[in-house]
């Protein structure tokens, strides 16, 4: 049988010229802001048949390892519930649920009595739409209207609606293009919400609706003029005031209105300042600040209500632990903590003493300050993981200190956490600088030197990348897999400065960080040389294209999912998302020394002629954080480039953004395949 030939996009090329250099593009063409070009549609379509025809021989296991995934949850199960303002609040999945149920009861009362209220079903929501999503769910403070935002295509457009909690009825209005934040005033009569700039689709501007009124009523309440900031909203801990938050990447401003007082122009507290980073609270009189004003790996600070001069240090910044979150209990504070890329939770007293630091003991974890909207509360949910123990949510008494496991992840079937070995190691980058690396695999399948290893990247944006646990990566484990997250350079495991060594003019870290691990997890045995394959999404897709130009060789197979691989030609385009505000992350092209460092390892310009290994690319055309032409041209231009006869795979959902596949088990299908495509690799099939 002959074997499908790949669809190869036609040429056509397209001059860029900056800085005295002339790039030639020759799938630029792919590029269709309407998304709805035939031309394109009919070259993804046929992309998407090449990708079914070549997977074929995997079917049977992309649905096994579907089956797995979905048996490993319960038909039925809930979110832990917790109590706010005299109602108990979850959300649940009923037996063959896609999406949750929101549900509230009194206070005082149990579920089973039938006191139980739906807020929202999610499943009747959808609608029949192919994705579905809820950002948001607030109820106001007198209880009569739930708000809610809505996004039926995967571009985090978010449409607002309205909910009376005391007919069930939905109301007219309707508000488009949001971010999908809110909060309400105090009065219940009018809420604060976020617009995106429609164009580049920019949180910009923050504008207040009354109940009743028609949405193109709505007053302005601020908008920002530089775009290199996003506009986001909070309501205090206090609830006294809504918060307006600024953010760019290196700089920060907050500005607040009286939640009494709606109709108040917001006041600035602290004004922005170039690097200088913080947020705010406010609870009990007094404002709170999280800031790096003092060290870049943030200090706790604190002032009556109307003497911001006088700031009190509660905590010091500190070179080896970097402050994550803090939240306000009247019993005390809860800090979350980095240190030497574990997470730490402390509880201090009003004046920043330690009151006691909680134990874990594994190797590799995550804890976390969970969800605690109560700042009355007696109690402090936290969560736990690693990469052998399920997430568990446990109960801190702030006045006694003793803790209880209220909750645990359930997995059905035969997994025990004694089957599986997860360990920290330490790795050299070229350097020198030691990478942490987090390890798990199945005991009994371990083989020094002959397992196969996947290896996890993200590196950007300060995001630590987690030691937790998953469900569905025991479908890789429990057939021999070795899995290993490469903490590289460009997050935050090891404080801010692990940040900024992996950004802008040093990214080159985050790429050569991720080739020292694989070559140092090789010769240590972790796994076996020729069966060696690496993942990552995003920003972390850049990571996985950019290291494949580098060290392509090291790896027999690599699945990057909705990568960032045209970072040239996207960076200097201000006409879509996430360009404007990332220059501090990225560098600004404009600019001839940061236009020459992209370029240097911008995946898309660096494609050459040379083997690559087996690769699987997802991605979805409504994507508004890294556009579906990207890993279009990418592939293109691979396909029509290299040298080898491995597979190049791009799989694009026509239906779906940035994340995917919406729903409880539609996500599992676009697993299943990148599983099995790794499985098949490596010469395992069942």
């Amino acid at each position: 049988m002959t074997a499908p030939r790949p669809p190869l996009a036609r040429p056509v090329p397209h001059t860029l010229h900056l800085h005295g250099d002339t790039r030639i593009d020759p799938y630029y063409w792919l590029r269709d802001d309407s998304r709805q070009d035939p031309a394109v549609l009919a070259h993804l379509q046929a992309e998407n048949a090449y990708t079914e025809a070549m997977l074929q021989p995997t079917a049977a296991l992309q649905q096994q390892l579907y089956e797995e995934m979905v048996a490993r949850q319960p038909p039925e199960e809930s979110q832990l519930p917790y109590c706010l303002k005299g109602y108990w609040y979850r959300s649940r999945f009923e037996t063959g649920d896609e999406y949750p149920r929101y549900e509230r009861w009194p206070q005082g009362q149990e579920p089973e009595a039938g006191s139980v209220q739906l807020l929202l079903d999610a499943n009747q929501r959808a609608g029949g739409h192919a994705f579905y999503a809820v950002e948001s769910l607030e109820v106001s403070p007198d209880q009569r209207w739930l708000a809610c935002a809505e996004d039926w295509e995967g571009r985090r457009q978010y449409r607002l609606a309205l909910r009376s909690l005391e007919s069930g009825d939905w109301q007219e209005e309707r508000i488009d293009n949001t971010s999908g934040e809110l909060v309400w005033s105090a009065d219940s009569q009018a809420f604060f919400y976020v617009r995106l700039d429609p164009q580049t689709l920019l949180p910009c501007e923050v504008w207040r609706h009354r109940l009743g009124t028609e949405p193109g009523a709505d007053t302005l309440v601020y908008r920002e003029a530089d775009d290199r900031y996003y506009v986001s909203l909070y309501q205090t801990r206090s609830e006294a005031y809504v918060a307006i938050h600024l953010q760019s990447t290196l700089s920060s401003e907050v500005r607040l209105i009286p939640a009494a007082r709606p109709q108040s122009v917001p006041q600035v507290l602290l004004p922005r300042q170039p690097e200088h980073e913080y947020e705010l609270e406010h609870f009990e009189g007094h404002f709170y600040l999280r800031s790096n004003r003092e060290g870049r790996n943030f200090g706790l600070y604190r002032c009556p209500e109307g003497q911001t001069a006088q700031w009190q240090t509660l905590l010091a910044p500190r070179e080896d632990v970097l402050l994550q979150e803090v939240e306000l209990f009247r019993h005390g504070l809860l800090v979350e903590e980095r240190s030497q890329g574990q997470t730490l939770l402390r509880q201090l007293d009003g004046e920043g003493r330690e009151l006691r630091r909680l134990q874990f003991e594994e190797a590799a974890y995550v804890t976390w300050l969970g969800f605690n909207p109560d700042p009355e509360a007696r109690e402090c949910r936290y969560g736990y993981s690693s990469l052998t123990h399920p997430a568990s949510i446990w109960a801190l008494d702030l006045v006694s200190g003793a803790q209880r496991r209220l909750r645990q992840q359930p997995v059905l079937g035969d997994f025990a956490p004694e089957h599986y070995h997860s360990e920290r190691c330490w790795i050299s980058a070229a350097d020198g600088v030691a990478i942490p690396v987090s390890l798990v695999y199945r005991r009994e399948l371990f083989r020094a030197g002959g397992n196969p290893l996947l290896i996890y990247g993200y590196g950007a944006y300060g995001l630590s990348e987690e030691p937790a646990f998953d469900r569905s990566r025991l479908s890789l484990l429990d057939r021999g897999f070795v899995f290993a997250i490469a903490h590289v350079r460009g997050g935050e495991e090891l404080g801010r400065s692990w940040y900024e060594q992996g950004r802008g003019e040093h990214k080159q870290n985050s790429f050569s960080d991720f080739i020292a691990v694989t070559r140092g997890l090789v010769a240590r045995g972790y796994g076996a040389a020729e069966r060696v394959f690496a993942q990552g999404g995003s920003a972390g897709g850049l990571l996985m294209a950019a290291v494949i130009n580098q060290a392509p060789e090291l790896y027999r197979g690599v699945v990057a999912g909705v990568p960032f691989v045209d970072v040239l030609t996207s960076m200097l385009d201000e006409s879509i998302p996430l360009t404007t505000g990332e220059y501090d992350e990225w560098g600004d092209p404009a600019q001839p020394l940061d236009y020459y460092r992209i370029k240097a390892y911008s995946p898309y310009d660096q494609v050459r002629p040379q083997a690559y290994p087996h690769l699987l690319v997802m991605s979805g055309l409504h994507d508004s954080q890294v556009q579906y032409w990207e890993p279009a041209k990418w592939v293109a231009k691979l396909r029509a480039t290299k040298t080898d006869h491995n597979l190049l795979l791009l799989s694009m959902d026509l239906e779906a953004g940035h994340g995917g596949k919406s729903g409880r088990f539609h996500y599992y299908r676009d697993l299943a395949r990148e599983y099995a495509f790794l499985l098949w690799l490596a010469a395992i099939d069942g």
